[in-house]
């Protein structure tokens, strides 16, 4: 039995997820997610009793519990307001707390314990954040391709190729769990592609 994490998180596209985390995966979890903000709103005495609190956050405010990960990449693909996004997970965690403080007869004080803790990503992710980013246009679980990353987010990064080096493109490499990777000197042929007009 190990102390479990609640936390809101916050993606790209401005989606907010409750998950949990254990204690000693606290500030791996969100990095692993993909989140962009977070906040933790409880310390649960166990996995048991932090499921029965996601459950009632999904219940009572309505807070999703996935969010697809070709979704979280591109999000990453369009500008991004962190002070938007930390607005709106703010907004999403005090809900919570709310919930979690009306849900106290429901559970005894040892349960679990209402938290208001920031979390923090890792150093060097702004890079993610500016400037122009183009969805990769390749299906990454198929063929070749000659990457050159720059930086990740949960499953997505933002990479460079050979044809293009200026531009950055935001690969989803969720497809490639459980697949067998061969590191080497590889090329992407990108597609005939238009710029976006808007």
């Amino acid at each position: 039995m190990q102390p479990h994490w609640l936390y809101v998180a916050t993606f790209a596209d401005g989606t907010d997820k409750v998950g949990t985390a254990a204690d000693p995966r606290k500030w791996g979890r969100l990095t692993e997610q993909g989140a962009v903000v977070g906040r933790y709103v409880a310390r649960a005495v166990d996995g048991r009793v932090v499921r029965h609190l996601e459950d009632a956050m999904t219940d009572t405010a309505g807070l999703r519990q996935a969010v697809r990960a070709a979704a979280k990449a591109a999000g990453l693909t369009r500008p991004i307001d962190l002070a938007r996004l930390d607005r709106s997970n703010a907004d999403a965690a005090t809900l919570a707390r709310e919930v979690l403080a009306d849900l106290g007869p429901d559970f005894s004080d040892d349960d679990f314990r209402v938290v208001d803790e920031q979390w923090e990503p890792p150093a060097g992710r702004e890079a993610a954040f500016t400037g122009r980013r183009t969805a990769y246009p390749l299906d990454t679980a198929v063929g070749a391709h000659g990457l050159t990353v720059q930086w990740c987010i949960g499953s997505a990064v933002g990479a460079t190729v050979a044809e293009d080096p200026d531009a950055v493109y935001v690969a989803d490499l969720a497809r490639l769990r459980g697949r067998r990777i061969e590191w080497g000197e590889f090329d992407t042929a990108l597609p005939a592609m238009q710029e976006a007009l808007f």
